[in-house]
């Protein structure tokens, strides 16, 4: 038990370990539920290269890449967490959509497949490093005010 405030918190350690069994049991699908949401981000850049960029188009772009910048982590695979927070940063406001550098969009979601692909999971890896912090330069050069 902690205390925040004046108000005692109580965590059930038994909740805590079914939750964490449930989450085990789930990780099997992980690699299928990535997969999956990787198609769709694909899908939804394959939209914007043949439809070019619409505010439709590269808002389900957007949420395809916050998706997996939430997910990654959780499906084993962080780096994709950093790869796709750097593409939400480049993209995350309607006016960056439509301006941000389309090439630098398309890159994001290829290093995205390429981490999975060759099973790079973090930035701990030599190749996943170097990709993660020149993707981060190149966003921070179109955007250095975030």
């Amino acid at each position: 038990m902690r205390a925040t405030g004046s108000t005692p918190i109580r965590i059930d350690s038994r909740a805590v370990a079914k939750a964490e069994a449930a989450l085990a049991a789930m990780s099997v699908n992980f690699e299928e539920w990535l997969q999956a949401e990787i198609a769709r981000l694909n899908s939804a850049m394959s939209l914007v290269q043949a439809e070019g960029r619409s505010e439709a188009n590269m808002e389900a772009l957007y949420h395809r890449a916050h998706d997996l910048k939430g997910l990654g982590a959780t499906y084993g695979y962080p780096i994709i967490s950093q790869i796709a927070g750097t593409l939400c940063r480049l993209i995350d406001k309607p006016e960056k959509r439509l301006t941000s550098p389309l090439a630098l969009v398309e890159v994001h979601v290829e290093a995205i497949k390429a981490a999975v692909r060759n099973k790079i999971t973090t930035d701990e890896n030599e190749v996943g490093r170097a990709l993660v912090q020149e993707l981060e330069a190149k966003v921070e050069a179109f955007d250095p005010e975030g």
